[in-house]
């Protein structure tokens, strides 16, 4: 069974940094599309970033030039380097994985992780 597990989210102040990862287990996904989605409680669930297994990027206008996407595929593993933290960003982290673009672009996914709390304080 495929699965994603994601972690490394916590409490930060504005301006801080965090790092997330999510792991791949269950099959291979070096060969797929790696994305990362964040939702606040009672809003969509909104687009961050996502990677091609060839390592071209996608950001959302909204985290270009503070967040950083970047995978190890011999690790199974994607990241989500967040830096210049708001209170903005925070939100339940999502990672997921699809052989296609658009699915991951369009939220669509055939593979999701089950979040990571991520809460930036003022």
């Amino acid at each position: 069974q495929a699965q994603l597990v994601e972690s490394g989210g916590g409490l930060v102040q504005a301006g801080g940094s965090l790092r997330l990862s999510c792991t791949a287990s269950g099959r291979t996904f070096s060969r797929y599309v790696m994305g990362w989605f964040r939702q606040v409680p009672g809003k969509e669930r909104e687009f961050v970033a996502a990677t091609t297994w060839t390592s071209i990027t996608n950001y959302a206008d909204s985290i270009k030039g503070r967040f950083t996407i970047s995978r190890d595929n011999a690790k199974n593993t994607v990241f989500l380097q967040m830096n210049s933290l708001k209170p903005e960003d925070t939100a339940v982290y999502y990672c997921a994985a699809d052989t296609s673009t658009w699915a991951v672009l369009g939220g669509t996914a055939d593979y999701w992780g089950q979040g990571t709390q991520v809460t930036v304080s003022s």
